[in-house]
């Protein structure tokens, strides 16, 4: 066998192949997935005499199809409404800053609810981030976001973490879809092990088809959930492959273990 036939090609495009079977993700063996109702899995139900039906169902987040597909062990941290400044006083409640859920890697997709809410129109700048002090960051979208980040950080400081973009949908919000996209390689660069999963540029388009293949009204379907675990599942397995020197210690993450 050649070694080059399967060393990464550097012209690969992060989701050029969606991958089958165990992927590089499955090295990581604890990922808490940090999002809204779109990671949790959440139905969305229409009635004609009484009011629309909201319920997060875990069993078919994408991360949870990430996990069973890879054999590890997936931590829930969202809910339907979840934004970045909620995200604070839920995972108090929820002790996740003690660390009692500690986990090897965290995939961040908050966002949509910012939006909606308005709270994203105070999109802010890196320069609303202090990395030494997360008590110092502005409360803007990228101060909260970042804050997310450190807070974890303080409970497993060698953890991976990955920053999903909004998904291209067609042409609505591109202003917002595309300052949200440059606001997450802006903080990947002022983190260490911090990574972003840009389904805005490399992902499919959200259009008309692809929502009436994965959509159930304005949520997805499982079946969409599960394409969206395979999207992230992928880009994932895409990066660890073309940054093995970055994770050839991740059995180590979290550990203790000095290296």
């Amino acid at each position: 066998m050649n070694i080059y036939d399967i060393i990464p090609d550097p012209a690969e495009k992060p989701l050029d192949r969606l991958v089958e079977g165990y992927s590089f993700t499955s090295i990581l063996r604890t990922i808490g997935f940090v999002g809204d109702s779109l990671a949790s899995g959440e139905i969305e139900v229409h009635f004609e005499d009484k009011d629309t039906q909201f319920h997060d169902m875990y069993e078919h987040s994408w991360g949870q199809y990430i996990a069973r597909k890879n054999g590890l062990t997936a931590y829930n941290f969202s809910f339907g409404g979840m934004d970045t400044e909620m995200f604070d006083r839920y995972a108090t409640k929820k002790k996740l800053w003690e660390g009692e859920l500690k986990a090897q890697a965290y995939v961040i997709a908050l966002g949509v609810n910012d939006l909606y809410n308005g709270s994203f129109d105070d999109f802010g700048s890196v320069d609303d981030v202090d990395v030494n002090d997360y008590r110092n960051n502005k409360p803007t979208f990228m101060g909260n976001y970042a804050r997310i980040i450190s807070r974890f950080k303080e409970a497993v400081p060698d953890a991976k973490f990955f920053l999903v973009t909004f998904p291209n949908e067609t042409d609505k919000q591109v202003w917002q879809k595309e300052t949200m996209a440059k606001g997450m390689y802006e903080l990947a660069g002022l983190f260490d092990n911090c990574y972003v999963i840009d389904l805005y540029k490399y992902g499919p388009v959200y259009d008309a088809e692809f929502k009436k293949n994965y959509f159930l009204n304005s949520h997805m379907s499982p079946a969409g959930y599960l394409m969206t675990a395979k999207l992230i599942d992928s880009y994932i397995d895409y990066i660890i492959r073309h940054n093995p020197e970055a994770f050839k210690t991740a059995g180590l993450i979290g550990t203790g273990i000095e290296y």
